[in-house]
């Protein structure tokens, strides 16, 4: 891989293509690739599946207006090798970036990269998502809470919407299993002081993959009963 395939992808795609993005993406690139020869951090091997998958789709909300320049704070729910949180970081050097995993192992790849790139503005969280979410410093302190490929629509109102603040939103990465979650999302949403919004389709140049960006608004507080014990949201959703 290099900078300028890098960069003629993003501008393929309409999104920013600055230098210094370009050469931070490059190197998160290479750092995942070495890393990902002792650790599980992804499948996808090859460079330009890599780039797509993982980089451009994580990038891909900024052409959609859901996640405007200027926000404040941002915290990446289950961000395993960063995705979509760090590249996000990464792209918006204003907004500050919480990354929150329950493996330490993929937060030491990502304080590395952070390292390598000369990354201010990230803070990496060690923690499951319902512990994390009771915590007075985190619930309900973010702008935007983000997640991809984490869980079904349900299962992420809980993971997600405690750490969102009123008038903030949840933006869920999703592919066509969307379509059959809505309702039990609409239901969980509902429970948890969200409401679902129109899903946007989330095109990649060159790709027919069917990706969707659905957020959800966080019109009031959520109650505290919620998110419950680790475990609980998986096993018992709340929309079924």
């Amino acid at each position: 891989m290099t900078q300028d395939r890098i960069a003629q992808q993003l501008k393929t795609n309409e999104l920013p293509a600055g230098n210094l993005l370009t050469e931070k993406l490059l190197i998160y690139m290479e750092l995942l690739e070495d890393w990902n020869q002792r650790m599980d951090l992804t499948s996808v091997m090859e460079e330009d599946e890599m780039l797509d998958r993982h980089f451009i789709d994580s990038l891909s909300v900024l052409k959609t207006g859901l996640l405007a320049e200027g926000c404040g704070s941002l915290v990446d729910v289950g961000t395993g090798a960063g995705f979509p949180g760090m590249v996000l970081a990464l792209a918006l050097p204003d907004t500050q970036v919480t990354l929150i995993d329950a493996q330490q192992k993929r937060l030491s790849f990502l304080a590395a990269v952070c390292e390598k790139t000369g990354t201010k503005n990230v803070q990496l969280i060690h923690g499951r998502a319902e512990d994390c979410g009771k915590k007075k410093d985190l619930r309900e302190r973010f702008d935007i809470a983000a997640a991809r490929a984490l869980a079904p629509l349900d299962v992420l109102c809980e993971y997600m919407l405690p750490f969102v603040c009123v008038g903030g939103k949840m933006i869920c990465w999703k592919g066509p299993a969307l379509k059959e979650e809505l309702e039990s999302g609409r239901k969980a949403a509902h429970l948890l002081g969200g409401r679902i919004e129109m899903p946007e389709r989330c095109s990649i140049a060159g790709r027919d993959w069917e990706h969707y960006l659905l957020p959800v608004a966080k019109i009031q507080r959520t109650p505290a009963a919620y998110p419950r014990r680790a475990g609980m949201p998986k096993e018992k959703p709340l929309g079924r």
